[in-house]
């Protein structure tokens, strides 16, 4: 079996479980793993009662991530989703399963188009990247049933590589709220609401090239011009 990257945590007390998603969503292909898959169903539905998902992962396996995505909307029980520090990429659509998600206020989330790696000629490059276009459509069902955007827009922040803040993903409607909101001063809340702040990859990229390329060439002016424009030429 490959490397489980989560893990169960009961409370004794009151006997509310705990799921924990730490690391990359399955270090390997789920696609034709029977194994894996089934242990995970076999230990969500072990017990009953409301589960909280905490979920700090840069993403992994879109496949693994389509499956638990469909066992916790599935669920029976309340899914409550807790963004610890990112979920990004694949980690992103399961924490849309939430029946409400809450995001830690220095989390992060972030949401991109689906990547593979092909090798072959011509046709299996156009059918590798025909597989990616379908892929992106079934994440964007994810977002959009959460969201209520529109697909138009979903695709486009995803093109961009958009990165959203707990404040911009709650505006953005791919979060409910934000853990500890208010718990601070009231006067401190009231007097530094913080933004919700979003950027893309493409940004920061085109940011940068702008700042590479040459500025253009600035009007050449003789010195003889220059120097009777500051009151100096010479007599």
């Amino acid at each position: 079996m490959k490397r489980k990257f989560w893990n169960w945590i009961r409370n004794e007390t009151d006997g509310e479980r705990t799921l924990v998603l730490n690391g990359e969503i399955s270090d390997e292909t789920w696609y034709g793993d029977e194994v894996t898959p089934a242990l995970f169903r076999k230990e969500l539905n072990a017990g009953t009662g409301n589960i909280t998902v905490w979920i700090n992962s840069p993403g992994g396996d879109v496949f693994a991530a389509a499956q638990i995505y469909n066992m916790l909307m599935e669920y029976k029980g309340d899914v409550t989703v807790k963004v610890d520090a990112l979920a990004a990429s694949a980690a992103s659509v399961i924490a849309m399963a939430g029946t409400e998600v809450l995001m830690s206020p220095v989390g992060m989330m972030m949401i991109h188009n689906p990547m593979t790696i092909a090798i072959g000629d011509s046709k299996e490059m156009q059918r590798a990247g025909e597989m990616l276009d379908e892929v992106k459509e079934s994440i964007m069902n994810a977002y959009e049933i959460k969201t209520g955007m529109s697909r138009a827009r979903i695709s486009h922040l995803m093109d961009a590589e958009s990165w959203f803040n707990a404040k911009k993903a709650v505006e953005l409607g791919f979060a409910d709220g934000v853990l500890h909101e208010g718990e601070g001063t009231e006067d401190a809340v009231r007097g530094a609401e913080p933004e919700g702040v979003m950027f893309s990859r493409m940004a920061v990229t085109n940011s940068l090239l702008s700042k590479l390329v040459p500025k253009e060439t600035e009007e050449r002016v003789p010195v003889e011009q220059l120097e009777k424009r500051l009151g100096l030429l010479r007599h």
